[in-house]
Formats: structure tokens, C-alpha cells, sequence
């Protein structure tokens, strides 16, 4: 299934990396829009011409910093686009307020992403990134090769994967958590896109999802060698 894809982001900050990594599995554009200013800020209206363009895609990541400016984009595009994913918000009010559109997504962070929607397009996008699936080969004692089945759109999991082709694996834990502390040195912008309670709670979470991923890998690993 061939799916198109739009990055919209108010801020050229964000979504770059999310561009290239996606670009290379579906066909992916990024959208700028201009978001107004200010703290009291009455009707925001939207291009038709935006609108109409938007509207050719089948799914979309928004990065809109501008709460406002996100609800609007979301309120006059759900019933013209299968899924929309949001990759910014702050607050549980502003969150609710986007869930109450079936086919809008809402994550914690877009790395924990899984296939768990009655949406082709969502499960399609969700079969190649996401929540991080390897698969591990090794020869001897070493990893010898990493296949991302599955990877943060960032690219994290790729950065992860090249680094530790020719490991060692003479202890599977020791592995998994030098694969999740790799994670730690990529330079992630999630804390930017979310209010956590600290600057490295979103890379401790990527850390985790990567140290699983890892273990979960070779385990798979040594059982298929026993057989």
C-alpha cells in the first residue's frame, strides 16, 4: 500500500529529521504554515488553497506548535485525511480535545506508536516506524547483522542499529543496555514538543524502548540458533 504523507510544522525547528527518515519509505512533503502570535488570539483562518493541498494527502503529522493554529488544522481536515498524527501538544485538556476525532492520534511520544487502529493507512504507516522491531543476526559471539523492521521516525533506531553491528554478546542484558544508552546521545528534540516533567524523560523513554527492542532481539536470536 502506497501512502502519502505531510509533515506541517509552524516552525522549521521541527519535523526535519522525521522528513528524511519517512521520505524514504512513503512519498512525504513538508507543509509550512505561518501561526499567529500572541497570547489573546481570535479567529484563525486557513488557506483554501492549504486546505485543498493538505487534503491530497492520506495521512499527516503535525508539528504545529501553535495550539490553536493545531485544533483548526485538525477540526477542517479529519473527515478529508485517513489519520492525523499530532507530534506537539501540551496538556491533558488540549489532548482530549484532539481524541474526540476518531482517526487523530495522540501519543506520548510518535517512537511509542503501534498498529492497534481499524485504519489501513494508520497500520501501514505504523508497520515501519513507531515503536522500535529489530531483528538481530549474529555470528559467533558478535552481532554481525541489525534489520529495522520497525523504527523511530526521528531515526534514532537506525543510528542505534549501524552502532552496534560488531558488538559482543557474551551477556544479553549488558547489550540491550548499551544499545538504550546509544539512544541517550541522540540528539532528540522530544523535549521541546511536550511538557515532561524533565528534559531527559522522553530520551528514557526512547532508551527503554530501545533496550527492549534490543533484548527482545537477541533472545529471538539464541532460541532460533538452539533449534
Amino acid at each position: 500500500m502506497t501512502i502519502k504523507v505531510a509533515i506541517v510544522r509552524d516552525e522549521a525547528i521541527f519535523g526535519e529529521r522525521a522528513y528524511k527518515s519517512i521520505g524514504k519509505v512513503f512519498e512525504t512533503e513538508i507543509v509550512e504554515i505561518e501561526s499567529p502570535t500572541g497570547i489573546l488570539i481570535d479567529d484563525i483562518e486557513l488557506d483554501e488553497s492549504l486546505i485543498k493541498k493538505l487534503s491530497d494527502f492520506d495521512l499527516i503529522i503535525s508539528y504545529i506548535k501553535q495550539a490553536d493554529m493545531a485544533l483548526e488544522l485538525v477540526e477542517q481536515l479529519h473527515k478529508k485525511v485517513s489519520c492525523i498524527i499530532i507530534g506537539i501538544w501540551k496538556g491533558e485538556g488540549f489532548k482530549n480535545q484532539l481524541l474526540k476525532y476518531e482517526n487523530v492520534s495522540v501519543p506520548e511520544a510518535i517512537c511509542e506508536l503501534e498498529d492497534n487502529k481499524e485504519n489501513p493507512v494508520f497500520n501501514e504507516f505504523t508497520k515501519k516506524f513507531g515503536k522500535p522491531e529489530i531483528q538481530i543476526n549474529c555470528q559467533g559471539e558478535k552481532i554481525a547483522e541489525i534489520d529495522v523492521i520497525r523504527g523511530s521516525p526521528c531515526g534514532a533506531t537506525d543510528f542505534m542499529a549501524k552502532d552496534m553491528i560488531g558488538k559482543k554478546i557474551d551477556n544479553t542484558e549488558s547489550v540491550a543496555k548499551e544499545a538504550g544508552l546509544r539512544i541517550q546521545y541522540y540528539p532528540c528534540k522530544a523535549h521541546e514538543l511536550r511538557l515532561f516533567p524533565s528534559k531527559n524523560s522522553h530520551k528514557q523513554t526512547a532508551s527503554r524502548l530501545h533496550h527492549d527492542a534490543v533484548k527482545k532481539a537477541l533472545d529471538n536470536n539464541k532460541k532460533k540458533n538452539k533449534k
